[in-house]
């Protein structure tokens, strides 16, 4: 009766975790979809070459993302689908100030398309900044391989066994992953042509970094062994400098 119930509750896990993962892949598609709209309807030029550009690369990043996580962290996905009870109130409302923010890199840049506030510069600059996203991306995803607690919101997972991480980028800063974010945002402006758009990229940036503040207070009073990391890994954000 015993082995019955615990391989009913095992599928009831499994069957879980797929519907969760399905629900990630079709959040990040769903994003990426009105981007798309925003960049081409906003800017009504569906021939706008670096907006396709960005497209490609961004579809790139995530071919290589799911290749890469996939097989090693399909639950850390379908846990990044989910918004838990325990999510800490300011993440939540902060969350969705950047969401609007970074939409907002977007929308700015396509209307800086239309009407032409930012005078044209040289392939040269959009493809350094296409190079300079396509690294912050991998090192998010760098981030998220060597962190299985790599949630998209501040909470403490003990239903997961949540300890401390400290391999890969976390060797370096604290929090990689917002730093990748950050040079992600000022990259996709400068990719688009929108000196403008660098405005809210760069609001976002000011945002992540209260953020950081806020979950390093938050794992250092509630995460076993995070003081201890924080002394050995000095820095939150940016090396040698904070």
């Amino acid at each position: 009766m015993n082995t019955d119930s615990s391989a009913t509750q095992q599928a009831d896990v499994k069957a879980f975790a797929r519907s969760a993962l399905l629900k990630r892949i079709v959040q990040v598609l769903g994003n990426l979809a009105v981007i798309a709209i925003i960049l081409f309807v906003v800017s009504g030029r569906p021939d706008w070459v670096w907006a396709w550009v960005y497209m490609g690369a961004g579809l790139a990043v995530l071919l290589v993302n799911a290749i890469i996580l996939l097989p090693r962290r399909p639950d850390l996905i379908a846990e990044r689908a989910e918004i838990k009870a325990s999510v800490k109130l300011w993440d939540y409302l902060l969350t969705r100030i950047l969401l609007v923010v970074g939409l907002s890199v977007f929308l700015v840049a396509a209307l800086d398309e239309r009407f032409g506030w930012t005078p044209p510069y040289s392939a040269a600059i959009h493809i350094a900044a296409l190079v300079v996203m396509i690294l912050a991306q991998l090192l998010f995803v760098w981030a998220m391989v060597s962190n299985k607690f790599f949630s998209r919101v501040v909470r403490i997972q003990f239903e997961r066994g949540h300890h401390v991480e400290t391999g890969g980028p976390y060797r370096y800063v604290r929090h990689p992953g917002y730093l990748a974010n950050m040079i992600a945002m000022l990259a996709v402006a400068l990719v688009l042509g929108s000196l403008w758009a660098l405005i809210p990229a760069g609001v976002s940036g000011v945002l992540f970094v209260v953020r950081t503040g806020l979950e390093d207070r938050t794992l250092r009073a509630e995460l076993d062994g995070y003081k201890e990391y924080a002394q050995q890994t000095r820095y939150r954000l940016i090396p040698g400098l904070w």
